[in-house]
């Protein structure tokens, strides 16, 4: 899979270094030909999202969160891969909005990650996915994302 810098740069994003755990666990676990990633908050370098959809936060920005989610995610995939090259598929997205108990917009928020995925990535990024209201997250961001992604080894 190619990653589409020169897209991601007019976008105005940046991906930066995989972040390190803030917890007991490890960021990345291989099992197979597929990658577990742990899940990833809406903090990307400087860029970061605190607060709740449906009161703190629009959709539009819970919609940054998320793509400053993926991009944590990425960075950990590219530390873990040393590149996007040998990343065929990303399987399955869960993503965690953190949101008021009246708010519905979840898989609106999420589509900020998922559309850059499939932008950045190209068609092998759409994957299944969830989207989850919960009351809180650690340290009050907006959103947390876990994934799932195919790698082929002998491209490693």
């Amino acid at each position: 899979m190619d990653f589409n810098f020169d897209l991601l740069a007019q976008k105005g994003l940046s991906l930066h270094p995989a972040p390190a755990p803030v917890g007991s666990y490890v960021q990345c676990l291989r099992t197979g030909n597929y990658l577990h990633l742990s899940g990833g908050i809406s903090v990307n370098g400087s860029e970061a999202y605190y607060g709740k959809l449906g009161r703190d936060l629009s959709v539009e920005e819970g919609q940054k969160a998320a793509a400053a989610a993926i991009l944590n995610r990425l960075a950990v995939i590219q530390a873990e891969l040393g590149s996007f090259k040998p990343l065929t598929k990303i399987v399955a997205v869960n993503g965690f909005v953190n949101c008021t108990p009246e708010f519905t917009d979840q898989a609106k928020v999420l589509n900020g990650a998922s559309d850059l995925l499939v932008e950045l990535l190209g068609p092998g990024a759409a994957h299944t996915r969830s989207a989850v209201g919960v009351p809180s997250l650690p340290l009050g961001v907006a959103v947390e994302i876990n994934l799932i992604a195919e790698f082929d080894p002998a491209l490693c």
